[in-house]
């Protein structure tokens, strides 16, 4: 069963969230993110984009960018710029993309739970990218942006967070660059508090939607601390991690598509012609086609788009991996006709997430950037979990969540 705690989060005096807040750290690289803190000396990129804060071309890996987040944290902190509630609390955090709006709940989640499996993840995490998470956990003993977790849908929890945010929220703002809303409310109230906790520990399973490096470094770090304390006695902040915990039917996933940059020494016809030993395929025109439904693909090529239907017999319906339209079309298309073994390493492979719309696949290939177009139909919540579930593992570049947390409207401090 899940095991949650409030917590005594660190936030932005209300007038300041605009002036703190920011994209998280893994969406843009380290130029844009200086072109974004611009003269804000508030900007949280300057904790978690640290590199900013020196010479064009500082490696973000250098020691002293790492020691500068720690810096700038401190005087945040020390400024006024963020400031730690008095009480441990939960949080609930709603963004609203395209007229729906999701709502999270803010927790502490239990680092033991990670490491047994309560927190199931569905991808594969690189060593290299957990240690630079968890030198930044280190360096600011806090986890400064939160993962992004999934729970079953739970009614008592559903009521209880309809009734809170008909309140006023604490923030309430539209971001820049992606034009989404943003809310926040505090929950305070002591049987509302008990209620969180109650409710999440009835779960046998939590899951990691985005954020698995985040994860995997806060759980790293913090069972780290646990072995370096003679006197832990398990109740330490450092036993807990940040999370925003969404309820699954909630989310919005969307379709992360393909662009590829040659046919492997065939021409448009002999790619088509191949194509049909595995697939139904309809030329639908110049007008811009969207796959309809699962096990349908959309093909970009020479102008025209295709419909790409799985023919049956071509996958395992009681795989939980084998059924996946990412793997159909990895196994059918990209490995057995185009020769792209490696989806992580093949530099003649590039992914579109969803929110960029089919007007990005097409401007890719008719640039003549890339030769043809592949888009898929989103994969489903219940599919990650069922994957989670069974202990598997998702294929590359198979998920792309949407509206991102944004970074700054609430910290976690370790001790």
């Amino acid at each position: 069963m899940a095991i949650v705690k409030p917590f005594r989060g660190v936030r932005p005096p209300k007038e300041l969230v605009e002036k703190v807040e920011s994209r998280p750290y893994d969406v843009l690289d380290s130029e844009e993110a200086r072109a974004e803190a611009g003269d804000n000396e508030m900007s949280l990129y300057h904790i978690i984009k640290p590199e900013i804060n020196f010479e064009p071309g500082t490696s973000e890996y250098d020691p002293k960018v790492y020691e500068s987040a720690a810096e700038h944290f401190q005087m945040f902190q020390d400024k006024g710029w963020l400031v730690q509630d008095e009480k441990e609390q939960y949080y609930i955090y709603a963004q609203t993309m395209n007229g729906h709006t999701q709502y999270g709940l803010v927790i502490g989640a239990y680092v033991e739970d990670y490491m047994n499996g309560v927190i199931k993840k569905h991808e594969l995490t690189r060593r290299d990218k957990e240690e630079d998470r968890m030198k930044h956990v280190r360096v600011n003993n806090a986890n400064i942006e939160p993962v992004f977790f999934a729970y079953p849908d739970n009614k008592v929890l559903n009521d209880l967070i309809n009734r809170v945010v008909k309140g006023e929220a604490e923030y309430d703002f539209i971001a820049p660059i992606d034009g989404f809303r943003h809310q926040f409310w505090v929950i305070s109230d002591d049987n509302d508090i008990k209620t969180v906790t109650e409710e999440f520990a009835k779960m046998p399973s939590l899951y990691i939607a985005d954020g698995h490096h985040r994860s995997a470094a806060a759980a790293l770090v913090g069972a780290e601390k646990a072995k370096q304390n003679p006197n832990h006695k398990g109740d330490e902040e450092y036993n807990y991690f940040m999370a925003v915990a969404f309820q699954a039917s909630q989310l919005t996933i969307l379709d992360y598509n393909r662009v590829v940059k040659d046919l492997n020494g065939m021409t448009a016809e002999q790619f088509i012609e191949a194509l049909k030993k595995n697939f139904e395929v309809e030329c639908m025109g110049t007008d811009m086609y969207r796959p309809n439904k699962l096990h349908n693909f959309s093909l970009y090529l020479e102008g025209k788009w295709y419909s790409l239907q799985a023919k049956e017999g071509t996958f395992d319906a009681k795989d939980p991996i084998g059924v996946l339209d990412v793997d159909i079309s990895s196994r059918l298309i990209l490995n057995e006709l185009l020769g792209i073994k490696d989806l992580r390493s093949d530099n003649r492979i590039d992914f579109v997430g969803g929110l960029r719309g089919l007007e990005e696949l097409k401007r890719r290939v008719d640039s003549g950037e890339m030769k043809m177009a592949l888009a898929l139909h989103p994969v489903t919540m219940q599919q990650i979990m069922d994957i989670a579930d069974n202990g598997k593992i998702m294929p590359p570049k198979a998920t792309w969540f949407e509206p991102k947390l944004r970074s700054g409207l609430i910290i976690h401090k370790l001790s």
